[in-house]
């Protein structure tokens, strides 16, 4: 990549508006070009202009449905790289929140969240942690699912099937924790099993999720997790 290019890609995020569309596509789902413009309180003239950089530059896809047109994040590895850029500015964010109501979004977004398609927040971490603890996830080469690992899928009936280059496991820079969390196909699928299984439920409209008493059971059983420690 030519000096250039990335002093290119870093002047698309260099704006509030275009950080604020991102942030939110981070949920993994398609949204309008209207719904990010309400996201972001900004005009539908303005949300358009933002997000044809966005897509010109590789880091959103489009897709049109109709008259509507939906965008979302171009791969995982965008996801990854903003869930990380936001992990290393948080320290510069200082202040108590402005109002009760995003005191308690922020609570919830970082007990427990979506980064794109894996678990993150502190649910995120506790589950890495507590694979990490039964030898089935190795985190000192590098993220990598053990043999064991592997089988624990398989008996749990989440599939870890290949999709084009992306690796199995990866570590994913929590930006609330701190620590990585598991990201690659293994956290994209056990994240589709806890919402397809009701382990886990959306709550509010960011990308905050909730471990349910179904969930609550289950991780205990599977992992060894406290439900207390996700609550």
């Amino acid at each position: 990549m030519a000096s250039k290019d990335l002093a290119a890609l870093a002047a698309l995020f260099a704006d509030e508006t275009r950080a604020a569309f991102v942030l939110a596509l981070l949920d993994g789902r398609a949204w309008t070009a209207g719904e990010l413009a309400r996201h972001a309180r900004v005009a539908p003239s303005t949300a358009s202009e933002h997000l044809g950089k966005l897509v010109a530059g590789g880091v959103l896809a489009e897709e049109r449905q109709g008259r509507h047109r939906y965008v979302r994040l171009a791969d995982p590895g965008i996801a990854h790289l903003v869930e990380d850029l936001a992990a290393r500015s948080q320290p510069a964010l200082t202040g108590p929140p402005a109002t009760l109501g995003a005191a308690g979004a922020g609570r919830a977004m970082a007990r427990g969240r979506t980064c794109y398609d894996h678990l993150a927040g502190r649910l995120g971490i506790t589950i890495t942690e507590a694979m990490t603890a039964r030898g089935l996830l190795r985190q000192d080469t590098g993220f990598a699912l053990t043999d064991r690992g592997v089988e624990w899928f398989g008996e749990h009936g989440i599939p870890l099937a290949p999709r084009g280059r992306r690796p199995i496991a990866r570590g994913c820079l929590d930006w609330t924790e701190r620590k990585p969390h598991l990201a690659g196909i293994a956290g994209a699928t056990l994240c589709a099993h806890a919402l397809e299984s009701g382990w886990c439920v959306r709550i509010g409209s960011e990308r905050a999720v909730k471990v349910t008493p179904v969930g609550e059971r289950a991780l205990q059983e599977a992992l060894g997790i406290d439900p207390a420690i996700l609550r």
